[in-house]
C-alpha cells in the first residue's frame, strides 16, 4: 500500500492509501469510501505535482544523445523481431486457436458459409451491373485507328465499369453480410474482404487502366507488352501483400496477441519494401521507357531523370523502411497503423504515369505553332517545355500534400510545435514559396515568349536579314523590341521577390537585406551617374519608338542594323560584319532608314539620239509587270515608273525612275528592275551610253591611209587629252569638297 497525504483544508490532513494494484474497480471502491474533502485534497495534490513537473526545467539533449536514441530506436525493432522469432509461429497458432475458440467449430463453419454467400451475392451484383453497363463500353477501337482520345475514352469507360462493378460488389456483400453475420463475425469478415479481396481488385482495375497489359494500342504509357504484363502482375501481388500485412496485424490484435509479442509486422513490412525494391530493380528497363515517353523532343535532363528514376524509387523504398523502423522504435504504432508509408510508395509508383500523363496532355492540348521557320519552331518547343515544367511542379506539390496528409503533418500549423517541427515547417514553406515563384516565373516567360514569337513571325523578320547585304533591312514590331527587355525585368523581379520571401520563410529577418539593397542602390546612383544616364536615355528612346530590332539606323556617322538592345546600350551590325556597341547616353541624334517605307531612285544613261518617250513607256511597262508579279507585288507600295529626263551630261541623256517599297525589300526589287531594263533595252535596240573620246585632226580626211606610226602618235595625243580631263575633274571635285 502506498500512503498519500491529501490536504483537506486548513483544519486537518488525512492519510489516504492508494490501492495496489491500481485497478479501475479498486479506484471506484476507494473513492466510494472517501469523503468530499479527501477527494478534493487528493486531486489538489495530484494537480500540484503535475504543475511542478511542467514548471521544472527540461534538460536539453545533446546531439550525441539524440543520435544514440535514434540509433537505438532504429535497430531495436529488428533486434526485437529476431528475439521473437522462436515464438512467432507459436503465437500465430495461439491467435488462430483464440479465433477458433471464440466462435467454435460450428461458428467457424457458419462464418465461412455466410461469408461465401455474401461474396457470391457481391459477385452476382457485380456481374449484373457490368451486363447492364456493357452498352456504355462501345465498340473496341481498331489498333490502326486508335488515337489518344479514342484510347483514353475507351479505357475510361472500361475503368468506370470496373469501379461501378466493385461498388456494386461491395454494397451487395455488405448488405448480405449485415443480414447474416453477427458483429463479432463482421469484425473478422470486414477486414478479410477489404484487405484481401476488395483492395487487390481495385489495384488491378487501376493497373489495367494505366498499363492496358493486353492492348498495346490502347496503352497510355510508353512501355512494351512484356514489361506492361510484368508490372501489372506484380502490382497486384504488391497490393495483396500489403493488404495481408494489414489484415494479419489486426487479426492478431483482435485475438489477444499484441504486436510486441510476435513482431510479425516487422517481417511483413520489410517484405513489402523489399518487394517494391525488387520490382523497381527488375523492371528498371520498362520504367525507364515509361518515363521517357514517346515524344522525341527530350532534353538531356529528361533522359537523365528517366534513367535515374528506378534507382531513386529503390532509395525511397529504403528510406521509407528506415523511417518506419525509427517510428516503431519510438513507439508510434498508432501512426503506422494508418499506413502512411504505403501511401507514400503508392504515389511513388504512380509517378511515371503522372509524368507521362502530363506530357501527353501537353502534347495534345498545346496550341499550334505560330507561323513557320526557326523562330516559330524554337518558341513552340520552349512553350511545350514550360507547360511540362509547370505541370510537374503542380503534380509534385500535390504529391507532397498527399504524403504529408498521410503522415498526419499539418503543413500550415506545423510551426506551432517544437524546434524540429518548426524547422520542418520552415523548410516546407520555403519549398512551397520557391515552387510558387517558379510556376509564376514559367507562366510569365511562357506568355512573353509566345507573344514574342507571334510578333516575330507576323512581321516576317528573319534573323541576320541585312537588307540584301547593303543595310536598310526591315525591322520588327515595337513589341519585338520591348518584350525581351520586359521579360528580363519581370524575371528579375520575380526572382528577387520570391527569393526574399523564401529566405524570410526560413525564419531569417530580411529587413537588413532590404536596407542593404537600398544603400547599395543609393551608392550605385551616386557612383555610376553615367550608367543611370544611359539607362534613362534608353527608356526614353524606347518610349519614343526611335528604333527597333532589325532596323537600319545611323548614329553619329555609325551605320548598321540594330542587332541587340540591353538596358544601357545597343549593338549595331554593319552590313560588312562590324559590330558597334553604343551607350544610349552617347546618342545625340539617330537616323532610321527602315521605318514605314523607302523610296529608291534609279539612273539610266542612254545615247543622245534615244527617244525619251520610248524609254518612259518601257519603264511604265516594267512597273506594271512587276506590280502584278506574285513575287514582288506585296513588297511594292508604289510601282516603278519614269520621272523623265533628269539631265544631260557629256555622255548622253540621264533618264530617272523611282519606286516606293517596304523597308528591306528595295534591294531585291532594284536588282530585278535592272535585269528587266537591260532586256527591254536590248529588245528595243537601245544601248546604254558609254564614255568616249573623239579626236579631230584637221587635214586627215583620208584617215584610212594612215600608217602605224601616225596612228600611234594620234593615240598618244588622245590619251594625253583624256588624262587632262580626268585631272581637271578631280581638281574640281577636290575644290567642291573643301
Amino acid at each position: 500500500m502506498l500512503p498519500t497525504t491529501a490536504n483537506t483544508g486548513a483544519d486537518s490532513a488525512e492519510s489516504v492509501a492508494l490501492p495496489d494494484p491500481l485497478t479501475p474497480e479498486a479506484i471506484h471502491e476507494m473513492v466510494a469510501r472517501m469523503s468530499d474533502d479527501q477527494v478534493r485534497g487528493l486531486l489538489l495534490d495530484r494537480l500540484d505535482a503535475v504543475a511542478a513537473a511542467q514548471a521544472a526545467p527540461t534538460a536539453s539533449k545533446g546531439m550525441i544523445t539524440v543520435l544514440e536514441e535514434n540509433w537505438s530506436a532504429f535497430y531495436s525493432p529488428g533486434l526485437g523481431a529476431i528475439e521473437k522469432l522462436p515464438v512467432l509461429f507459436s503465437k500465430q497458432g495461439e491467435a488462430l486457436s483464440n479465433f477458433r475458440s471464440s466462435f467454435g467449430d460450428k461458428g467457424l463453419l457458419k462464418l465461412f458459409a455466410f461469408m461465401a454467400i455474401a461474396i457470391g451475392a457481391g459477385l452476382a451484383a457485380e456481374w449484373i451491373v457490368k451486363q447492364i453497363s456493357k452498352r456504355w463500353q462501345g465498340a473496341e477501337t481498331a489498333a490502326e485507328d486508335a488515337t489518344l482520345w479514342s484510347a483514353l475514352a475507351f479505357l475510361a469507360r472500361r475503368f468506370g465499369r470496373d469501379i461501378l462493378g466493385l461498388v456494386a460488389f461491395y454494397f451487395a456483400l455488405r448488405l448480405v453480410g449485415l443480414a447474416l453475420l453477427s458483429p463479432a463475425q463482421l469484425s473478422f469478415a470486414g477486414p478479410f474482404v477489404t484487405y484481401l479481396i476488395w483492395f487487390p481488385r481495385l489495384g488491378a482495375a487501376i493497373s489495367r487502366f494505366v498499363l492496358a497489359p493486353n492492348r498495346s494500342d490502347l496503352r497510355l504509357v510508353n512501355i512494351d507488352d512484356r514489361w506492361a504484363s510484368y508490372l501489372h502482375r506484380n502490382l497486384i501481388g504488391l497490393v495483396l501483400l500489403a493488404g495481408f500485412t494489414l489484415f494479419i496485424i489486426g487479426f492478431d490484435i483482435a485475438n489477444g496477441i499484441a504486436i510486441r509479442e510476435t513482431r510479425i509486422a516487422f517481417w511483413l513490412n520489410t517484405a513489402v519494401h523489399i518487394y517494391v525494391a525488387w520490382i523497381f530493380w527488375t523492371a528498371r528497363e520498362g520504367l525507364t521507357q515509361m518515363m521517357l515517353g514517346t515524344d522525341s523532343d527530350r532534353s538531356r535532363f529528361d533522359v537523365w531523370v528517366a534513367s535515374a528514376y528506378p534507382y531513386f524509387a529503390i532509395s525511397v523504398a529504403a528510406i521509407t523502411w528506415t523511417v518506419v523502423q525509427l517510428l516503431s522504435g519510438h513507439g508510434y504504432f498508432k501512426l503506422l497503423l494508418t499506413t502512411p508509408h504505403y501511401t507514400t510508395m503508392f504515389w511513388l509508383l504512380l509517378a511515371p504515369a503522372i509524368d507521362t500523363a502530363i506530357r501527353g496532355l501537353v502534347r495534345h492540348l498545346l496550341p499550334p505553332m505560330i507561323g513557320k521557320g526557326a523562330v516559330a519552331e524554337a518558341a513552340y518547343k520552349a512553350t511545350k517545355r514550360s507547360y511540362i515544367k509547370i505541370g510537374r511542379v503542380i503534380a509534385g506539390l500535390f504529391v507532397v500534400l498527399r504524403v504529408a496528409e498521410a503522415w498526419n503533418l499539418d503543413l500550415r500549423n506545423l510551426a506551432a510545435a517544437g524546434v524540429g517541427e518548426r524547422f520542418a515547417a520552415n523548410s516546407v514553406e520555403f519549398i512551397m514559396t520557391v515552387a510558387t515563384g517558379y510556376v509564376i516565373y514559367e507562366l510569365v516567360s511562357l506568355y512573353v515568349n509566345r507573344k514574342l514569337a507571334k510578333e516575330q513571325t507576323a512581321s516576317g523578320a528573319v534573323e541576320g536579314d541585312l537588307g540584301g547585304g547593303e543595310g536598310g533591312g526591315a525591322g520588327g514590331s515595337r513589341l519585338t523590341t520591348v518584350l525581351p527587355l520586359a521579360l528580363i525585368s519581370a524575371q528579375s523581379a520575380i526572382v528577387v521577390i520570391f527569393g526574399l520571401l523564401a529566405v524570410g520563410s526560413l525564419g531569417i529577418d530580411i529587413t537588413p537585406l532590404l536596407a542593404g539593397a537600398g544603400i547599395l542602390g543609393l551608392a550605385i546612383g551616386f557612383g555610376a551617374q553615367k550608367l543611370v544616364t544611359d539607362v534613362v536615355s534608353g527608356v526614353f528612346f524606347l518610349v519614343d519608338d526611335a528604333f527597333r530590332v532589325g532596323e537600319y539606323v545611323e548614329v553619329g556617322g555609325t551605320m548598321g542594323t540594330v542587332e541587340k538592345i540591353s538596358i544601357r546600350s545597343m549593338q549595331l551590325r554593319h552590313h560588312r560584319g562590324l559590330v558597334h556597341t553604343i551607350p544610349y547616353g552617347e546618342i545625340p541624334k539617330l537616323t532610321n532608314f527602315s521605318r514605314d517605307w523607302v523610296i529608291m531612285k534609279l539612273m539610266f544613261t542612254v545615247p543622245f539620239d534615244t527617244d525619251p518617250n520610248k524609254v518612259k513607256k518601257i519603264f511604265k511597262r516594267i512597273g506594271a509587270e512587276m506590280i502584278s508579279d506574285p513575287l514582288y507585288k506585296d513588297d511594292f507600295l508604289e510601282p516603278f515608273k519614269s520621272q523623265g529626263v533628269f539631265q544631260f551630261d557629256d555622255v548622253g541623256i540621264v533618264m530617272r525612275g523611282k519606286f516606293m517599297a517596304k523597308p528591306g525589300t528595295q534591294f531585291t526589287i532594284r536588282k530585278e528592275i535592272y535585269n528587266r531594263v537591260r532586256k527591254e533595252f536590248e529588245a528595243n535596240g537601245i544601248e546604254f551610253a558609254r564614255r568616249e573620246v573623239r579626236v579631230a585632226l584637221p587635214g586627215l580626211e583620208n584617215s584610212e591611209t594612215l600608217n602605224q606610226a601616225d596612228k600611234t602618235a594620234i593615240a598618244a595625243a588622245a590619251g594625253a587629252a583624256v588624262q587632262q580631263q580626268v585631272e581637271a575633274k578631280q581638281a574640281e571635285a577636290a575644290k567642291k569638297s573643301k
